[in-house]
C-alpha cells in the first residue's frame, strides 16, 4: 500500500508539473487589474521611475526607441537566478519592469555585467557564460560557457559576431568569444589592469578601458596595441564611440565622463556621478545614459 502511495504522489507531481510549466514568456508593460477584472496598461499622464536592481550595464534598442537596462540580481557565483533585463522609455520613465526575467521557463540569468545589441539579439556576460537573448520577444537563445573566466564585465561584438569580453578579476583579460561558440584569450597584455569595458571602433579595432589606472588601449584583431589613450580620471568603466569617432569614458571611481575628440583633446563634459558604470548611446535622442550601479538609478547626458 504505502510503495503504491508513493507511486500516485510520484504521477501526481509529475501531472501538475506539465500542467504548470509553460514556455519562456517576456514581461508585459506596466499594467494592473481593474475592477472589473481587466488587465489595463498605465496612461500616458503617468510616469514611473526606478525598476532597477544593481543595474551595470544598458543599451539602446533603437528599432522600437527603447533602452534595455540589465539588473544584476544577488551576486552569487552559483545563482540564485534571479537577474532581469526593465525596458526604459527614453526619458527614463518604465515601460516594462521585468522583460526578460518576468518568468524563469528557460531563463538562467545570474550577475549580467555588459551588454550590447546586434544582428537582432542581445548579448550579455553573466561570470562565466556568454547569454544571448532574442531581441524582439527577449526569449533565450544560447548560453556560452567561457572557459577561464572569472567574472566577466564588458562586451563589445564586431560585425562579423565575434564577441570581445574583459575579465575584470583574475586573471585580467580580454577574452574572444566566436560565433560558433569556441572561446581563447584575446589578450593577456601587461597593459590591461582591472579591463571593464570594451568597444569596437569603427575600422573593427577592439577598444578596452582599465579599471586599474586611466587607460584606454585599442588593440587591432590580431590582439596587438595600436595606441594608448588616457582618460581625465582613473577608474574606467563604460565606453561608447561615436560614428565620427569621438569617445565617451565613465569612471566608475571618480563618477565622472571623459570625452576623447579627434584632435587628441580629452576633457570632462560631467561630473559628480556616482558609480558611473557601463554607459550606452541613445542614438535618436542624442543621448548618454548612465547605469549608476549600487544607486539604482540612471544618469542621461544630453549631448
Amino acid at each position: 500500500m504505502k510503495i503504491l502511495k508513493k507511486l500516485l504522489f510520484v504521477i501526481y507531481l509529475f501531472g501538475a508539473n506539465m500542467l504548470y510549466a509553460q514556455e519562456f514568456q517576456a514581461g508585459a508593460p506596466i499594467s494592473a487589474i481593474d475592477e472589473s477584472g481587466d488587465r489595463v496598461f498605465t496612461t500616458d499622464n503617468v510616469k514611473v521611475y526606478g525598476s532597477f536592481y544593481f543595474s551595470e550595464s544598458c543599451t539602446f534598442d533603437s528599432d522600437r526607441n527603447l533602452i534595455l537596462a540589465m539588473n544584476s540580481g544577488k551576486f552569487r557565483a552559483d545563482g540564485p537566478n534571479d537577474a532581469y533585463v526593465s525596458l526604459l522609455n527614453p526619458d527614463g520613465s518604465v515601460h516594462t519592469p521585468k522583460w526578460i526575467g518576468a518568468t524563469r521557463d528557460g531563463l538562467e540569468l545570474n550577475d549580467p555585467l555588459g551588454s550590447a545589441i546586434s544582428g537582432g539579439k542581445l548579448y550579455t556576460v553573466d561570470i562565466d557564460y556568454l547569454r544571448i537573448f532574442d531581441l524582439s520577444s527577449g526569449k533565450p537563445l544560447s548560453s556560452i560557457k567561457v572557459d577561464g573566466a572569472t567574472g566577466m564585465n564588458g562586451i563589445g561584438i564586431s560585425s562579423d559576431g565575434t564577441v570581445y569580453a574583459s575579465n575584470t578579476r583574475n586573471p585580467e583579460v580580454v577574452f574572444k568569444i566566436n560565433p560558433d561558440g569556441s572561446s581563447a584569450v584575446f589578450s593577456d597584455h601587461e597593459s590591461l589592469s582591472l579591463p571593464n569595458g570594451v568597444a569596437i571602433d569603427n575600422d573593427g579595432n577592439i577598444v578596452v578601458v582599465n579599471m586599474g589606472d586611466n587607460k584606454v588601449i585599442t588593440f587591432d584583431q590580431n590582439g596587438n596595441i595600436k595606441k594608448t589613450e588616457y582618460a581625465a580620471e582613473s577608474g574606467g568603466d563604460g565606453i561608447v564611440i561615436m560614428e565620427d569617432g569621438t569617445k565617451y569614458v565613465t569612471s566608475v571611481r571618480h563618477g565622472s565622463v571623459s570625452k576623447f575628440s579627434n584632435d587628441g583633446d580629452v576633457s570632462v563634459i560631467a561630473r559628480g556621478i556616482p558609480n558611473a558604470a557601463s554607459m550606452c548611446y541613445d542614438s535618436i535622442q542624442n543621448q548618454l545614459v548612465i547605469p549608476m550601479n549600487s544607486n539604482y538609478a540612471m544618469g542621461f547626458i544630453q549631448l
